[in-house]
C-alpha cells in the first residue's frame, strides 16, 4: 500500500485568486497588518502549508475515492472563496466612496465656515478701524487744535495745518452713520450689501474731500517743519499733544495728519480682502466687486489730481528775479531751450512750420482774458469811486456859514450834512470796502496763477512741437511731452471752473453793489423825512416839488460842470519841472531815437496793475511807441521809458514841449542897434526885476513861434508883443509864464520863448 500511495499524484495547493491578491496588497499597505504580513511570510516557507498532506499515519485503511474527494473539496473551496471575495470588494468600494464623499463635504463645509469667519473679521476690521480713525481725527482737529491755539503766542499758520480736515471728518462720519442706521449688524450676511451701497453712494464725496486734503498735505509738512525749527515752540507743541492724547503716545502732528493719506489707500485693500473671502455665489458679490473697482479708480483719480496740482503749483508762481539771479540761472541747457523756442516761434510767424491749434483751449483763453479785463476795470472804477467818496467826506461843509434864507434851513442842512458825513456815508464806505473792494482785490490776485499757467503752457507747447514728430523719445523728451499734456489737460479741466466761479463772484459783487446803494438811499430817505417839515418847499405838492428839484439839480450840475472845466484848465497847466542831469540824458536819448514829436511827460504817478505795465513817477519823460495795446485798446499806450518798455495809461501822458537849444532867428523881430538880444531865459523877474515907470521903455515880445497844444496854452507869433500876467505856472515852475496875447487870449507859453526889447519911441 505504501508503494501504491507513493504512485498516486498528490494535489497541489490552489493558486490565490486575483481578489485575494488585491486584499493582500491592501493589507500590506495597512500598517496594522504588519503581524499578518509576518505570518504570511512564515507560511511562504512551506509551499503547501495547511493544505499539504502528512505522512502515512494520516491515511486510513480505505483510500477509495480519496483523490476525487480532495479534488472536489478544493474546487468548491476555490469557487466559494472567489464569490465571497467579489462581494466583499464591492461592499468595501461603496463604503470607501461614501466615506470619501462625506469627508469632502465636511472639508467643504469647514472651508466655507473658515471663509465666512474671515469675511466677517475683514468687515469688522473695516468698520472698527473706521471708527478708531474718525475718533483720532476728531481728537486732533478738536482738542489738540484748541489747546494749540491757547499757546501764547499761538503757532503761525495753524489753520493751514488743519485745512480741509473737516471735510474728511464729515465724509467719514457720514459713512459710519449710514452703516449704523441699518438694522443689520456686521455679523449679518446682509451687512455686506449695506456696506457696499453706503461706500458707492459716498464715493464722489469721498473723492472730493480726500483729493483736496492730499493736494495740500505738502503744505502741512512745510508748516510743521517750520515749527521744528523753533525749539521752544516745538517743545510746547509736543507737550500739548501728549497731554491732549496720552493714550496714543504721539509726539508730532503728522502722526494724526497723515492718517487720511493712509486711510484712502487702505480702502481698496480692505475691500479686496473681503472679496477674497466671499463666495462668487454670494448675492452681494457683484456689488462688492464693483465697490472694490470703484475704490481703486477713486485712488487713481486722487493721485492724478495731486499730480496736476503739483504741476500747477510749480508753474503758477510769479518769481521776482534780479538781473544777477537771472544771470546765475543761465546755463547751456537753458540757453539751448530758449533758443529752440525762439526759433520755433519765428517759424510759426513766418509760416515755415504749422502751429498746433487747439480751438477749445483758444476759446477758453480768450474768455479768460476778457474776464480778466472786466475784473480789473471794475476794480479800478470801485477804487476811483471810493477815492472820490473819501474826498467828499473830508470836506466839512457844515462848519461854514451858508448864504441861505431863514434860520431853520441852514440849521437843518448842517444837521443833515453832519449825519451824512459822520454816520451814513462812513458806514456805506466801510461796507463798500469790505463787500466790494476786498473780494475784487482777492479775485484780481487769483488771476495771477491761471495767467502764468497759460504762458507756461505756450512755452511747453513750443517744446512739444519740436519733438512731436519723433517716433522714439528719450527720457527727457518724454518728460517734456508729459508736462505739456498735463498742463493742457489741467487748463482744459480747471479753467472753465475758474472762469465760472469768477463770473459768479462778479455778478454777486454787482448785486451787492446795488443792495448797498439801495440801503444808502433808504438811510438817506429816513434821515430827510425827519427834517421834511422844516425844510423850504416842504409845502409844495409832490409834482411841483419834483419839477422844482429837477430844475435845481440841473442848474447846479451846469454850474458845477462850468466850475470843473475852469479848474481843470487851471490845473492842467504845464507840469514841466527843471530836468535833472539824468533826465536830460534820458531826454536826449529818447529824442535821438524817436524824435521830439514822440516825447511825452507823465502828469501823475502810474502804478502798473497788469503785466507789461510800467511804474512811472510824476514828471518822468517817455517816448510813445504805439498809441494802443495789442488788443487795440487806445487807453493804454506802449511807451519807452529810456530802457524798459511797457504800457501806461494815455490819460496820464501829455506832450512835452522841449525847449529849442538854438531856435532859428525870427525875421519879424528887429532890435535897435546897441541893444543886446536876450533869447533863452531872458524874462526872469526874480533875477532881473523891472522898474515900473510911467512910460516903460521896454516891452516883452515873443521871440519865436509857439503853437498851443492844449486849452491851457496860447499860440503866439515871433515878434508879437505879450503882457506877462504870471512869471510862473500854478505850481511855481518859472519855465512857463502866463501871458495875455493879442486879442485878449490868455495862456501859457515857455518862458525862454519870451524876450525883452526896447519899446519903440512915440512921435
Amino acid at each position: 500500500m505504501r508503494n501504491a500511495f507513493s504512485d498516486m499524484e498528490v494535489p497541489r495547493r490552489p493558486r490565490p485568486s486575483s481578489c485575494m491578491l488585491a486584499l493582500q496588497q491592501a493589507a500590506a499597505k495597512d500598517p496594522r497588518s504588519s503581524a499578518l504580513r509576518e505570518e504570511n511570510d512564515h507560511d511562504e516557507g512551506d509551499p503547501f502549508g495547511e493544505e499539504t498532506f502528512g505522512g502515512d499515519e494520516e491515511l486510513d485503511g480505505s483510500l477509495d475515492g480519496s483523490v476525487e474527494t480532495s479534488e472536489l473539496a478544493g474546487m468548491n473551496a476555490t469557487l466559494s472563496s472567489r464569490g465571497s471575495c467579489s462581494e466583499e470588494s464591492s461592499t468595501s468600494a461603496e463604503e470607501e466612496a461614501a466615506e470619501a464623499k462625506k469627508k469632502r463635504e465636511e472639508e467643504e463645509a469647514a472651508a466655507k465656515e473658515r471663509a465666512a469667519q474671515r469675511q466677517m473679521l475683514a468687515i469688522e476690521e473695516l468698520v472698527h478701524s473706521e471708527r478708531n480713525y474718525l475718533r483720532l481725527l476728531r481728537l486732533s482737529s478738536g482738542t489738540i487744535r484748541n489747546n494749540l491755539q491757547k499757546l501764547q503766542p499761538p503757532p503761525a499758520d495753524l489753520d493751514s495745518v488743519f485745512l480741509d480736515i473737516e471735510d474728511v471728518i464729515d465724509v467719514s462720519s457720514r459713512l459710519l452713520g449710514l452703516l449704523d442706521q441699518k438694522l443689520v449688524q456686521p455679523g449679518d450676511p446682509r451687512f455686506l450689501e449695506t456696506l457696499c451701497e453706503s461706500f458707492l453712494g459716498l464715493s464722489s464725496d469721498i473723492e472730493a474731500a480726500y483729493k483736496e486734503y492730499l493736494a495740500n498735505y505738502n503744505q502741512v509738512t512745510v508748516v510743521e517743519n517750520s515749527y521744528k525749527q523753533k525749539e521752544a515752540l516745538w517743545n510746547d507743541v509736543v507737550r500739548v499733544i501728549k497731554t491732549s492724547a496720552p493714550e496714543v503716545n504721539a509726539t508730532s502732528l503728522s502722526f494724526f495728519l497723515v492718517m487720511p493719506v493712509q486711510r484712502i489707500a487702505r480702502y481698496p485693500l480692505l475691500l479686496q480682502t473681503i472679496q477674497k473671502h466671499t463666495e462668487k455665489t454670494h448675492p452681494a458679490y457683484a456689488l462688492l466687486e464693483r465697490t472694490a473697482h470703484t475704490s481703486i479708480a477713486l485712488n487713481y483719480r486722487i493721485n492724478e489730481y495731486k499730480r496736476f496740482r503739483e504741476v500747477a503749483d510749480k508753474y503758477k508762481k510769479t518769481e521776482t528775479l534780479t538781473i544777477k539771479d537771472k544771470i546765475y540761472r543761465l546755463n547751456t541747457h537753458s540757453i539751448a531751450k530758449k533758443t529752440a523756442r525762439f526759433g520755433q516761434h519765428i517759424r510759426h510767424e513766418t509760416g515755415m512750420a504749422p502751429k498746433l491749434v487747439d480751438e477749445e483751449f483758444d476759446a477758453l483763453e480768450g474768455f479768460f482774458y476778457v474776464l480778466e479785463h472786466g475784473i480789473l476795470e471794475l476794480l479800478e472804477n470801485v477804487e476811483t469811486y471810493l477815492y472820490h467818496l473819501q474826498g467828499f467826506l473830508s470836506c466839512r461843509t457844515e462848519e461854514f456859514d451858508l448864504d441861505m434864507d431863514g434860520e431853520k434851513a441852514p440849521i437843518c442842512y448842517k444837521e443833515i450834512t453832519t449825519a451824512l458825513r459822520q454816520w451814513i456815508l462812513p458806514t456805506f464806505e466801510k461796507r463798500m470796502r469790505t463787500l466790494i473792494r476786498k473780494p475784487l482785490g482777492a479775485l484780481r490776485d487769483l488771476l495771477v496763477g491761471p495767467r502764468n499757467l497759460i504762458r507756461k503752457r505756450l512755452d511747453k507747447l513750443l517744446d512739444y512741437e519740436l519733438i512731436e514728430a519723433k517716433s522714439n523719445l528719450s527720457y527727457e523728451e518724454q518728460d517734456v511731452a508729459n508736462t505739456y499734456r498735463t498742463m493742457n489737460t489741467l487748463l482744459l479741466n480747471e479753467l472753465p471752473q475758474f472762469t465760472g466761479v469768477a463770473l459768479q463772484m462778479i455778478w454777486s459783487v454787482l448785486g451787492t453793489f446795488s443792495c448797498l446803494h439801495r440801503d444808502l438811499a433808504a438811510d438817506m430817505e429816513q434821515l430827510f423825512q425827519s427834517f421834511a417839515q422844516q425844510l423850504p418847499h416842504s409845502s409844495m405838492e409832490r409834482g411841483a416839488f419834483r419839477e422844482w428839484a429837477e430844475s435845481a439839480v440841473l442848474e447846479g450840475a451846469r454850474r458845477l460842470e462850468t466850475l470843473c472845466r475852469s479848474v481843470e484848465h487851471t490845473l492842467n497847466g504845464p507840469v514841466v519841472q527843471p530836468l535833472s542831469p539824468s533826465s536830460r540824458r534820458r531826454l536826449k536819448q529818447l529824442t535821438d531815437k524817436h524824435g521830439s514829436g514822440k516825447i511825452y511827460q507823465v502828469v501823475g504817478s502810474v502804478v502798473g496793475s497788469r503785466d507789461l505795465d510800467l511804474n512811472l513817477a510824476r514828471g518822468e519823460l517817455v517816448a510813445i511807441i504805439s498809441e494802443a495795446d495789442t488788443r487795440g485798446d487806445k487807453r493804454r499806450w506802449l511807451v519807452d521809458a529810456g530802457g524798459p518798455r511797457g504800457y501806461a495809461p494815455s490819460s496820464k501822458l501829455i506832450r512835452y514841449h522841449q525847449p529849442t537849444e538854438d531856435p532859428p532867428p525870427s525875421p519879424q523881430l528887429t532890435l535897435p542897434d546897441g541893444v543886446t538880444e536876450t533869447r533863452r531865459h531872458s524874462y526872469t523877474p526874480e533875477s532881473q526885476p523891472m522898474t515900473v515907470m510911467s512910460q516903460p521903455c521896454f516891452q516883452v515880445l515873443a521871440a519865436y513861434d509857439f503853437t498851443a497844444t492844449g486849452n491851457h496854452e496860447v499860440s503866439v507869433r515871433a515878434g508879437e508883443p505879450v503882457r506877462v500876467l504870471e512869471p510862473r505856472d500854478k505850481r511855481g515852475n518859472p519855465e512857463w509864464s502866463l501871458v495875455e496875447a493879442r486879442g485878449g487870449a490868455r495862456g501859457y507859453v515857455p518862458s525862454n520863448y519870451l524876450a525883452i526889447a526896447p519899446r519903440p519911441p512915440h512921435h
